[in-house]
């Protein structure tokens, strides 16, 4: 097509600003290429990557390091990279976010004093986020206690939609889809409308009652493992991080970045027609399920021109009932423990 006719009748795409904390460590190591090769937002959309990680200089020169490699990389989409150590800088206009920077939990460490650390970064992303990012932006927390962080930022940038943040529960979603499917020996993309529900911690409810294998409900299919389902497969997606940790000596990475490309790709471009995918999202008491209102749940949704739709009307039973109470009430817990700490 002639240039002059492209730039006259057809308006190019706006380069979608990424603002990312953390982008230093593991999970941002993995996922920068990710988003940089059109994995996220599609092939023809470019992106400028906003990352933001410590002062610290063994950081900082490790930044360049990283700078030079997408660089070097050569990535049609990728327009800017600017690498920072302030969150203002960051955040300033962006698009999306994404939320990797988090205190890790140390040995002896008790869950409020992790909480502590955790929920000032996150009180701190908030404000930057209000200062200086879009109205529009969608914010995506990955830094552990997710779902509780990202009720706290989502407190502190009062004028971002609450229906713009949400916390990762897409790893723990793909690796239900996987563990089906190497136990049906099956094609992984053959399993579909799997559902966490609640917290991205050991008390999420891996949930396969409306999977299905081939068209083939999951319990059918796997007819001969109905006790593994209710048992060994739940506490196996429960604790799958720890087990990753203790294999490798780090938390997952590569598997998370892919979750983070996932979560954000469906997000805006829209999930397939007839699938669901799980996200944590801000409960106001019209889900459907009786889940309290003012947390950070997972659900199953559906996503459409850049906006999601909890799947109402799955049928319960009592056991699934059981685990999405259990998980709802660890949320609640977290809930007056962060706000306790922030002095909401």
């Amino acid at each position: 097509m002639h240039k002059a006719y492209y730039e006259k009748f057809i308006q190019p795409k706006k380069p979608i600003r990424v603002a990312i904390t953390g982008v230093a460590g593991q999970i941002g190591y993995a996922l920068l290429p990710m988003i940089a090769n059109g994995d996220m937002f599609g092939p023809d959309q470019e992106v400028i990557i906003q990352g933001v990680d410590l002062n610290i200089d063994a950081v900082k020169e490790n930044l360049k390091g990283i700078q030079m490699e997408l660089e070097d990389g050569y990535y049609p989409c990728l327009k800017q990279v600017i690498f920072t150590t302030d969150p203002n800088i960051a955040f300033k206009d962006a698009d999306y976010g994404i939320l990797l920077g988090a205190f890790p939990r140390k040995q002896g460490m008790e869950r409020k004093d992790l909480m502590e650390k955790n929920i000032a970064i996150f009180k701190t992303m908030g404000e930057a986020i209000e200062r200086n990012a879009n109205r529009d932006c969608k914010i995506l927390v990955i830094g552990n206690p997710a779902n509780t962080n990202c009720l706290v930022c989502s407190e502190y940038a009062p004028s971002i939609p609450k229906k713009n943040f949400s916390a990762l529960t897409r790893l723990d979603h793909n690796r239900a889809r996987g563990q089906i499917a190497i136990r049906a020996n099956a094609d992984l993309d053959d399993v579909k409308n799997v559902v966490i529900w609640g917290n991205h911690s050991s008390t999420q409810y891996p949930d396969i009652t409306h999977g299905t294998i081939g068209g083939k409900p999951v319990a059918d299919v796997l007819s001969a493992d109905s006790s593994w389902l209710k048992t060994d497969f739940i506490s196996m997606i429960q604790k799958r991080g720890a087990a990753i940790i203790n294999a490798r000596k780090a938390s997952s990475a590569l598997s998370a970045a892919r979750a983070i490309i996932g979560h954000i790709h469906d997000w805006h471009c829209g999930t397939k027609p007839g699938e669901y995918v799980s996200m944590a999202v801000h409960t106001d008491g019209s889900d459907g399920y009786g889940v309290a209102k003012g947390i950070m749940y997972s659900f199953p949704v559906t996503c459409k021109n850049g906006s999601y739709s909890i799947v109402k009307g799955l049928k319960t039973d009592d056991f699934s009932k059981e685990k999405m109470k259990a998980t709802e009430e660890e949320l609640l817990e977290e809930r007056e423990l962060a706000f306790k700490i922030v002095g909401r």
